[in-house]
């Protein structure tokens, strides 16, 4: 008689279904927090016309440490790096809306009333406001003008 064991491991079926893994792909999967260097953000820096000083507004840094990280090549810090990645989806949304960077930045630089909230470029510096431009340009996209 053979002696079953309760802890032996049990056979999965092969006609069990095997869902395959989510991909996700709009995030950017080479880009590491620790290793995003101020090349990389000048790549995107170079999109739009912004000056050092918008882009030490938007970032909450001084223009005297945006200059430290150019000068040094230095990695940014994940909560700026974070909102380098945020500005950039951004930029490339508003740049496929408007078909140039030109053209979305005077947008971005004209004040807006949209469901209430005031939207200008100084909703750049701000989270919540660049979500805010991003979904007026999702809403742009699809001919929804409010």
């Amino acid at each position: 008689m053979e002696k079953s064991n309760k802890y032996a491991k049990k056979q999965i079926p092969e006609n069990v279904l095997k869902e395959p893994l989510a991909t996700y792909p709009n995030i950017r999967k080479n880009v590491l927090i620790a290793d995003f260097t101020f090349k990389k953000f000048e790549r995107i820096s170079g999109l739009l016309p912004f000056t050092q000083k918008e882009w030490a507004n938007m970032l909450h840094l001084s223009e005297r440490t945006l200059q430290r990280y150019s000068k040094e090549n230095k990695s940014f810090e994940g909560i700026y790096t974070d909102k380098i990645l945020h500005l950039e989806k951004l930029i490339k949304t508003g740049i496929a809306t408007f078909s140039t960077g030109e053209a979305f930045y005077n947008w971005l630089r004209k004040e807006k009333n949209v469901l209430g909230k005031n939207l200008d470029f100084n909703s750049l510096s701000s989270t919540q406001g660049i979500q805010d431009l991003e979904d007026e340009l999702m809403r742009i996209q699809h001919g929804i003008y409010i």
